[in-house]
């Protein structure tokens, strides 16, 4: 008898964070501008969802009043005790960064 299990992928819920500076482009004042919860089955899938809800007028939360993610911002995923994770928005793409760049 053979058998076939499909597993589904497993979706986290993840705390995040958008760190921005006043003016865009700016490398100094960063500060947190907005927080939520992301389904998602990592980390990769958690920054394109934010990316897309922020990037998108209709997808935007009515109580949201920053401007559209963009080069340099900043996103914290807090998995609690499993860590804190910081990517920074470059030309390229997400790039994980460490906690002192959002000083």
């Amino acid at each position: 008898m053979v058998s076939v299990f499909k597993f589904k992928n497993k979706v986290s819920e993840y705390d995040v964070t958008i760190f921005q500076t006043p003016n865009y482009r700016d490398e100094k004042g960063y500060r947190a501008v907005y927080r939520l919860l992301v389904e998602a089955k990592n980390h990769e899938q958690a920054l394109y969802e934010n990316f897309r809800t922020f990037n998108i007028p209709d997808a935007m939360p009515d109580d949201y009043d920053a401007r559209y993610l963009g080069t340099g911002d900043i996103v914290l995923i807090d998995e609690g005790k499993r860590g804190q994770t910081y990517y920074q928005l470059q030309p390229g793409g997400w790039v994980k960064i460490n906690r002192i760049h959002v000083r």
